[in-house]
């Protein structure tokens, strides 16, 4: 299997919450993370929640980098979801913790747009039974919920 994609989840516990709460600085922040990584900045926005709370996106040629804080319980959810080889989402990630002085971070990893690689395996000039099923196209029959 192949991935389009790759998409960090990254927690962030125990983050100073002024900064949570400053729109300006969580832009500044965010986009200097994108910048860090290497990224191609095409497009921002960020919005001021009342009484608190941030929500934006950097968007990137290579996909984007969201955030949502709240400054309340010094949370704030970030994800960098980049596409092709050439950032360093760690790095980004690195800053983020760094700059929201977050005290218990948490990273989690995810492959994005998993798609089969161009040429089922062949034993013996024969397509296996695996590799039917993996590249048995279908509905599924249930969503299923990964936590």
């Amino acid at each position: 299997m192949h991935a389009l994609g790759r998409h960090l989840v990254l927690e962030l516990n125990g983050c100073n919450p002024k900064l949570l709460g400053d729109v300006k600085r969580v832009e500044e922040i965010m986009v200097a993370a994108a910048k860090i990584a290497k990224a191609t900045i095409v497009g921002v926005h960020f919005h001021q929640f009342s009484p608190f709370g941030v929500s934006g996106v950097v968007v990137i040629a290579e996909s984007h980098l969201a955030i949502h804080t709240w400054p309340e319980h010094a949370y704030a959810a970030v994800d960098i979801f980049t596409c092709g080889e050439t950032l360093n989402s760690e790095l980004a990630a690195q800053h983020l913790v760094e700059k929201f002085q977050s005290r218990q971070p948490s990273l989690m990893e995810l492959k994005r747009g998993l798609i089969p690689d161009s040429k089922p395996a062949k034993v013996s000039g024969k397509v296996t039974k695996e590799a039917k099923e993996v590249f048995a196209y279908g509905r599924p029959k249930q969503l299923q919920v990964v936590s």
